[in-house]
């Protein structure tokens, strides 16, 4: 288990990592820095850089891991990328229903491969899905989502590059909004995180804000108007 600092979870889990770039969001992309740092490092697991890469090695982690956890699944790929084998996402579902006393976060950018496999998968009560809509273009990525049996079902809007615009939050248990952070990062405005909230918390969805983002995001924090919204759904029993 890799402890992580990302402030909506408690750990990750890579049994796969690589990916490769399908929306603006993407641009400055924080797991493909990561990935190539760690391969210059000589790290085992990245010997092919932001190649996409399968790791069958890993697939049983997190039987080790005996105290339940909120755990971000593939936080250096995206489960549902064109060129991963579906019997391999089969066996990363295997695993999550299996050590059920974990809560796993799913997210991706590919809504449309996940509308098409969704009903193929078994999904339990402790697989929590999520999309990444990092403006109104892709607002299409949440009716996807809606389709899906996912018990839980969450949106991160991060990077957000842009106003969103009216949200349909119908089924829609929780919402991450993160403004991009790092050295080319692209800035947020107050008024697109502040509509988002207002939204969510007129339709009763659960409503976190991650951070402003920017070149130092510790300097810049994760406070709204004074305040801390850590809000987050409740896990729900196996």
């Amino acid at each position: 288990m890799a402890l992580t600092k990302i402030e909506w979870t408690e750990a990750s889990w890579n049994p796969m990592t690589g990916c490769s770039k399908i929306s603006a969001g993407c641009k400055n992309c924080y797991a493909e820095r990561m990935a190539l740092r760690l391969q210059a490092m000589g790290s085992d697991n990245y010997s092919n850089g932001f190649d996409l890469t399968m790791h069958k090695h890993v697939l049983l982690k997190p039987f080790e891991w005996k105290k339940p956890q909120m755990i971000f699944v593939n936080s250096m790929s995206d489960i549902f990328h064109e060129n991963a084998p579906f019997e391999f996402i089969k066996s990363i579902f295997a695993t999550m229903h299996m050590a059920n006393w974990h809560t796993y976060q799913l997210l991706t950018k590919r809504s449309g491969r996940l509308k098409q496999l969704a009903t193929k998968l078994s999904w339990a009560n402790n697989i929590w899905m999520g999309v990444t809509v990092e403006s109104a273009e892709y607002k299409h990525r949440i009716d996807n989502l809606r389709e899906t049996p996912a018990k839980t079902k969450f949106l991160s809007l991060e990077p957000l590059l842009g106003p969103i615009g009216e949200l349909n939050l119908d089924g829609i248990d929780w919402v991450i909004v993160g403004g991009e952070s790092g050295p080319n990062s692209r800035p947020m405005e107050e008024a697109w995180v502040l509509d988002i909230k207002n939204q969510c918390l007129a339709q009763k969805t659960h409503f976190f804000f991650k951070q402003w983002g920017g070149k130092n995001k510790k300097k810049t924090g994760r406070k709204l108007e004074g305040t801390t919204w850590d809000q987050m759904p409740t896990p729900v029993s196996i």
